[in-house]
């Protein structure tokens, strides 16, 4: 694919949906390869499973998803695939997609919502440990205070084989950007893809301090009042420090770091 972009073009500070169609899709599949190559850095991956979805700019309502097969860390901004909300591949590639990956990214990237945009879903140990307990993500840290009256959940239905379930797992979501799939995996969603990394960052991270402190002794669970506050203070902050959009400072500093490991993800 013709990346319409130079190899040095900057890749956060901007947005993607404002750009025409080409240039903004060329920066775009960077961002999501990026975020692709970090989920890898991190641990979060299994196997060849869970995905990251981005709605290619222009009025069509295509999105981007990983080849199926490859690992994370083998994906590159020429190989994502592109395909339609039926799971038709537009254009040419050498890849399948996952049907189940496609089932979940396509219910919410039907809603044709700014807000969720990109979508992210994991199947990270701790991210599914904390949704196969009743009591879901509780406010025992600050990060998990960015979710206090903000995180919806949904019942699992098995393995996402059922297109019936688009309607009711979007219905679930609702106004929310952060999903807990009960007995399953995290997911978030975002405007940009640095939005959506970084709120998957914190909902990971608050599952895993979670774990860690309810296995050295007994939780100290906020009172509501405090959560909601704290999450309310943690977005101004976020928003405070935001020159373009939320996020893109740290995933400015996360590319660097990968770039320092292997920039193959660029093309």
């Amino acid at each position: 694919m013709d990346m319409h972009i130079a190899p040095d073009q900057p890749l956060t500070g901007v947005d993607v949906y404002s750009l025409p169609p080409d240039e903004g899709e060329a920066i775009l599949r960077r961002q999501l390869a990026a975020a692709y190559r970090l989920v890898d850095h991190f641990g979060w991956t299994e196997l060849i499973y869970g995905h990251l979805t981005a709605k290619v700019p222009g009025d069509k309502p295509h999105f981007l998803i990983n080849p199926y097969g490859l690992n994370y860390d083998e994906v590159t901004a020429s190989n994502l695939v592109k395909i339609d909300l039926e799971g038709n591949i537009i254009g040419k590639s050498d890849y399948p997609v996952n049907y189940a990956g496609f089932v979940i990214h396509s219910a919410v990237h039907m809603a044709h919502a700014s807000r969720h945009r990109v979508v992210m879903h994991t199947h990270t140990r701790a991210g599914m440990a904390v949704c196969a307990i009743q009591e879901g993500l509780l406010p025992v840290s600050m990060v998990s205070t960015a979710f206090s009256g903000k995180l919806a959940y949904h019942d699992y239905e098995g393995p996402s084989l059922d297109l019936d379930e688009r309607g009711r797992l979007l219905n679930n979501l609702g106004e929310a950007q952060a999903m807990m799939l009960r007995n399953h995996g995290l997911l978030a969603t975002g405007r940009s893809v640095p939005e959506a990394f970084l709120r998957l960052y914190r909902l990971e991270r608050a599952c895993q301090i979670q774990l860690d402190a309810a296995a050295a002794g007994t939780l100290n669970v906020m009172g509501n009042n405090l959560a909601v506050k704290s999450g309310a203070d943690m977005d101004r902050f976020s928003e405070m420090e935001s020159a373009v959009g939320i996020g893109d400072l740290e995933f400015a500093a996360l590319i660097r770091k990968i770039d320092k490991v292997d920039p193959s993800w660029r093309n």
